[in-house]
């Protein structure tokens, strides 16, 4: 017998493992950021070439989600979350093991794909368990543990680094990432989808329901390249001239995922008052606000605009996901979220180096400069969708 997921206690034990998976996922996925520059001195490096440990793993995800995606029509989506947890946290543990770059790229490349099935079905496996109602709070809940883990990989790798090197530094990330794993594997939920009815929209065409999650997935791809070319060139200003912080104290600037875990979290609040629409404007906004802040070389306004620029980013992420998880229709739901997943990833690893590139040859000033150029575009494409429904309830959640 499945238990009644849209019961608070319930809601809140799905919500609990799901949480768990994204911190395992996202501080395994994102711990080598903190590493990047002892990377690039440890084979000889650029700035551009050091951040594809992060990109091939993310753009390799990007690749794998659509097929997991569709698979998760079929298979219970319980199950690919479990091995994606499982899975990606075995090869955390091989990875320390690389003999040289290229076979670390490799492995990196796999374990972007053994990741994605968590980030991929994840949303459609809550909008199954936890129905419409409790969903933009439990999507936020996710989120907010795939803030905790972006944070607690990168935190732990930049303070191991130091005395332990690069591969000491994963490893300690894999073997939490492996105990998070395993608790999300004991708690996760049995499916709830079994039996129900076709619900509206259930046989549209594909194009129809990708069409009125363009936006959605916009905001997805554009906000997430923006933040991860921030993020992976950070390491290598602050420990660069003038601020030279030595490695440990530059990964402090990761503590800005707090915010992040923290605006997640709310996303469901803000769209419950403002609408979609102008929740999502009010993100970006201040993701662009923050990035502006990060200009000065000074330590305690660069550490406010870190963490303004994460709050927005996440809120806006949160919102975004939600979008597509409560539109597509039923039967369709595990490819959308797999779209959404697929276009935010390929903002993180195209976005992510060619950012990183351009602060390598041009610096922070025109890295800020790019990254407002995308937020902007994102911001468009939403006060677009706005203009053409004017007539809907702004303080819907289904507001656009």
């Amino acid at each position: 017998m499945v238990t009644d997921l849209r019961a608070p206690a319930a809601t809140g034990r799905v919500s609990a493992a799901v949480a768990a998976a994204g911190v395992s996922s996202f501080a395994l996925l994102y711990a080598p950021q903190a590493v990047l520059p002892q990377l690039a001195g440890a084979y000889e490096l650029d700035p551009g070439s050091a951040s594809l440990t992060v990109g091939v793993a993310t753009t390799a995800l990007a690749l794998a989600v659509l097929p997991l995606a569709a698979l998760s029509e079929v298979v219970d989506r319980r199950k690919i979350i479990i091995w994606s947890v499982i899975g990606s946290a075995v090869l955390g543990l091989l990875l320390p093991l690389a003999p040289d770059y290229r076979v670390l790229l490799a492995m990196r490349a796999l374990q972007g794909v053994a990741i994605a099935g968590f980030p991929g079905v994840a949303a459609a496996y809550l909008a199954d368990q936890v129905g419409a109602a409790r969903l933009p709070a439990a999507v936020g809940a996710m989120i907010a543990g795939n803030s905790v883990g972006g944070m607690l990989g990168r935190l732990g790798a930049g303070f191991t680094a130091e005395p332990l090197g690069w591969q000491g530094a994963l490893l300690v990330v894999a073997g939490v990432s492996l105990a998070c794993a395993v608790f999300a594997a004991a708690t996760l939920p049995r499916s709830a989808r079994g039996g129900h009815a076709p619900g509206p929209g259930a046989h549209e065409p594909a194009g129809g329901w990708v069409r009125r999650l363009v936006v959605p997935y916009a905001v997805g791809a554009l906000g997430m390249g923006a933040f991860v070319a921030v993020y992976n060139a950070a390491g290598f200003r602050l420990t660069a001239p003038p601020l030279d912080l030595a490695p440990a104290v530059a990964s402090l600037v990761f503590l800005a995922y707090a915010t992040g875990t923290v605006s997640s979290a709310a996303a469901g609040r803000l769209v419950d008052r403002l609408g979609r629409g102008p929740a999502l404007v009010a993100a970006l906004v201040t993701t662009a606000a923050g990035a502006a802040l990060t200009l000065p070389d000074r330590l305690p306004v660069m550490a406010a605009g870190f963490a303004v620029l994460t709050a927005g980013f996440f809120a806006a992420h949160a919102v975004a996901s939600a979008w597509v998880a409560a539109e597509a229709p039923p039967r369709a739901r595990g490819r959308a979220a797999g779209l959404y997943t697929l276009c935010y990833y390929l903002g993180s690893g195209a976005g992510g180096t060619a950012g990183t590139a351009v602060y390598g040859h041009a610096g922070w000033t025109a890295l800020v400069a790019l990254i407002a150029g995308w937020l902007l575009l994102a911001l468009i494409a939403v006060l677009a969708a706005l203009r053409r429904s004017p007539s809907r309830n702004p303080r819907a959640t289904s507001a656009l």
